[in-house]
């Protein structure tokens, strides 16, 4: 069983075993007279065909599942994929730089906007700098500063919300907490 893929993925999972395999022998023995790209390319149609299939009867748990997929993709990875010159912004300049919220300027189809968003980590040593996704006072701090820069300089906000909730620590109810989140939220307008 692959830890990529939940339970109900598992079909889809042997399918692209399959293909991995078939297309690690296809690279080894190209020496060989066997063309096995039509397999490859059947077996990804009906790869398409089974997630389509899958995914179309989703049950509550099985949503709740995805939802909380360790490999989908986290507000970094869609930067990357859908922005074009991020340049992160750091620091509530107060306190610290919250690593669970990040945000900074890019461009979106060449017009400059700015990315707000929680990054909670793949491995663990990320997971632990970045709180596991929970923003402490900092990060709220952090967060109104660049939508206040956004709003100064007239950019449009992107924000990508992905967390656990505020970190319950000791520490952080200490420098504000309770007051920062919805601080926050009544500035934005949320």
């Amino acid at each position: 069983m692959s830890l990529n893929f939940l339970d109900f993925e598992q079909p889809i999972a042997e399918l692209e075993a399959k293909i991995d395999s078939l297309t690690a022998v296809s690279r080894q023995d190209e020496k060989l007279d066997i063309n096995i790209d039509e397999e490859v390319h059947r077996l990804r149609e009906k790869s398409v065909e089974l997630t389509r299939k899958i995914f179309a009867d989703l049950g509550a748990w099985q949503v709740a599942q995805l939802a909380r997929h360790p490999r989908r993709p986290y507000t970094l990875d869609y930067v990357r994929l859908a922005f074009d010159e991020f340049d992160e912004l750091a620091g509530d300049r107060a306190f610290a730089d919250d690593k669970a919220i990040v945000g900074g300027i890019a461009r979106l189809d060449g017009r400059p906007v700015m990315i707000i968003g929680h990054q909670k980590g793949r491995e663990t040593k990320e997971k632990i700098r970045r709180n596991f996704g929970m923003p402490a006072p900092e990060g709220y701090r952090k967060a109104l500063r660049l939508m206040e820069m956004a709003e100064r300089f007239k950019m449009p906000i992107i924000t990508f919300i992905d967390t656990p909730g505020a970190y319950p620590g000791v520490g952080a109810e200490e420098r504000g907490q309770s007051k920062r989140s919805p601080a926050t939220c009544v500035r934005c307008r949320v």
